[in-house]
This record gives C-alpha cells, sequence and structure tokens, in this order.
C-alpha cells in the first residue's frame, strides 16, 4: 500500500449518486457557515476575524488529528506543492477573503451571486480547455439556477456598483472555480484527507496574515450570542462553524469530485446559498418572500436539469494545464 498523499486510484470507481450525496452534505454544511457565524459577528467579531477562527481552528484539527491517525496522509510526493498551494490560497484562503471584501462594498445578494457564477467559468474550462462539448440542455440548466439563485439572493434590492466591490466579487468567483478544478485535479492522484488538511494550512496561514488570531477579542469569545431558542458562547459557534461548515464541508465536497463530472458538481454546489437562507429564516427569523420561494424552485429544477444531462464522470487529462497555469 502507498504510504503518501497521493493515493492510487487506479481501482476507484465512480458512484454519481454517493457523489451527489456528498455534495449536498457538502452544501447543506457550507450553507449552515452563514447561520452559526452571523451570531458571533453580531456579537462584535469581524467578518475576517471569523474567517480566520473557521479557517485556523480547522487546520488545527485536521492537522492534528491526521498526523495522530494517518500521518502517512501528510507526505506530499514532489511536484505536487504547486497544486496544494493553489488549492489553499485560491480554494480555501481566496473564496474567503474575496466574498467578504466584495460583501462589504456591494449589496450581499450580488456578492453571493457573483461568487456562485462560478459553474459557468467551470462549464467554459471544460468546453474550451478540455475541449469536451457539453449538451445544450445543460447550459439552459446553468441559466436557471443562476436565475434562481438571483431571485434567491434578491440581487435588485439596494444595488449599487462600486469598483472594487465587484473585482472582489469576480475573484470570489474565479476562486470558487479554481476550487473545483484544482480539487477534481488533485483527488485524480491525491487522497482527500491529505489534500484537504495541506490546503487548510496553507489557506489558515494566508488568512492568518490579513487577521492574525491574537486580534480575536476574549471577552467578546466569551460572550453569549444568540442563535434562534439559544444563547451559546461565541468560542462554541467557533467551533462549530470550523467542524461542521469547514472540516466537514471540505472532505465533503472534494471526496464528491471523485464521483461527479466538475461541471455538474459545481452547479449542485448552487443549493449552498439556498440552504443558507433557509437556515436564515428558521433560526434568524429573516424573511423569505415568495420571489425567493420561486427563485429556490427555478434554481432546484435548473440543478436537476444539469445533473440528468450532464456527461459521465471524466478524470483530468494528463496534459491539461492547471487553472492557476498561464
Amino acid at each position: 500500500m502507498s504510504a503518501d498523499v497521493s493515493a492510487s486510484s487506479t481501482t476507484f470507481v465512480a458512484r454519481r449518486g454517493r457523489g451527489t450525496a456528498l455534495l449536498l452534505l457538502a452544501s447543506l454544511s457550507f450553507g449552515s457557515s452563514g447561520v452559526i457565524g452571523k451570531p458571533a459577528m453580531l456579537a462584535g467579531l469581524a467578518p475576517e476575524q471569523v474567517a480566520t477562527a473557521r479557517i485556523g481552528l480547522a487546520a488545527v484539527v485536521l492537522l492534528a488529528g491526521v498526523a495522530l491517525v494517518r500521518p502517512s496522509l501528510l507526505r506530499v510526493p514532489k511536484g505536487q506543492w504547486r497544486l496544494l498551494l493553489g488549492y489553499g490560497l485560491l480554494g480555501v484562503a481566496g473564496v474567503q477573503l474575496f466574498y467578504f471584501i466584495s460583501a462589504s462594498r456591494i449589496p450581499i445578494g450580488v456578492a453571493i451571486l457573483l461568487e456562485f457564477s462560478s459553474p459557468v467559468l467551470v462549464a467554459l474550462w471544460v468546453r474550451f480547455v478540455r475541449r469536451v462539448r457539453l449538451p445544450w440542455p445543460m447550459w439552459i440548466g446553468i441559466a436557471l439556477a443562476l436565475g434562481g439563485l438571483a431571485m434567491v439572493a434578491r440581487v435588485g434590492e439596494g444595488l449599487r456598483l462600486d469598483a472594487i466591490g465587484l473585482l472582489a466579487g469576480v475573484g470570489a468567483a474565479l476562486c470558487s472555480a479554481a476550487y473545483f478544478l484544482l480539487g477534481e485535479h488533485g483527488v485524480a492522484n491525491h487522497h482527500p484527507l491529505g489534500m484537504v488538511t495541506w490546503g487548510m494550512v496553507i489557506g489558515a496561514v494566508a488568512v492568518c496574515v490579513v487577521s492574525p488570531p491574537w486580534t480575536l477579542p476574549a471577552s467578546v469569545l466569551a460572550s453569549p450570542a444568540e442563535l434562534g431558542p439559544w444563547r451559546p458562547p461565541v468560542w462554541a459557534l467557533l467551533l462549530a462553524v470550523a467542524l461542521v461548515s469547514t472540516v466537514l464541508a471540505y472532505l465533503a465536497g472534494i471526496s464528491s469530485l471523485r464521483h461527479l463530472p466538475v461541471a455538474a458538481a459545481s452547479v449542485l454546489a448552487l443549493v449552498e446559498p439556498l440552504v443558507a437562507t433557509a437556515a436564515a429564516w428558521l433560526l434568524l427569523d429573516e424573511a423569505l418572500t415568495w420571489v425567493q420561494l420561486l427563485g429556490a424552485a427555478v434554481l432546484l429544477g435548473g440543478a436537476l436539469l444539469v445533473q440528468l444531462t450532464s456527461p459521465g464522470k471524466q478524470q483530468p487529462t494528463a496534459g491539461e494545464p492547471l487553472p492557476l497555469e498561464s
């Protein structure tokens, strides 16, 4: 048996049902981050401080756990560090930081729509870089899913233009696309647990440079926060967002890429903002409009159309450039 992070995938069998279940689990876990993290921000933490705690705690948990249970997964084959650096800097830290910059300068709905436009970028990569012809119903499904997302995110409300915010939103979309494409490359040769661990460690270093962990106010960490009928301490919320919305979410998400074509996976991940909206309605008393409910139906219909019409799982070709290569 190979004793490193590059576990052989020659005998691995892709199962679409398993991949769909894993990606839905990832979307549920990612989608919980807002409803868990928002009370911590209302208690006094800045968004970038929540990101530092989230990714930093996840990195510590993963690194310690893997080192104790399966230390062989921490060995990185020669020539693979560039992929792991790209995954950690773009797919972990970049998505978080660009989204927070975007959401602080333009309406949150627009920021969400920009970030989750990544399925279009992934589909274009598959079509023009891999030269895989995607069926036209799949493009219709992508358009429907994005249109439904725009309705759920209430993009038209309070619309204002800000160049930095829009550019940051585009940056979040590019990083989100890199998360899927680099993740697909990675799990073709790496064990998902080893790849996520190093990606989280690299991402944690990046976010800690932007927002050092020692800036977290101890008084806020110990104070109670309001989460529905409960009043947990802020530190408990940060631990939950690290374990559920980060460790579990990233592991399930990257594992799903072993089973699903990347273009279909990126569209199915649009369920995440739908979960976030529903959770905010249930636990934070944030109202839902009929337009949002209609948008949810359109989004799910588009995602289902993509799942039904997308081609089967194909591994990235050996000569295909990585998304971070020029």
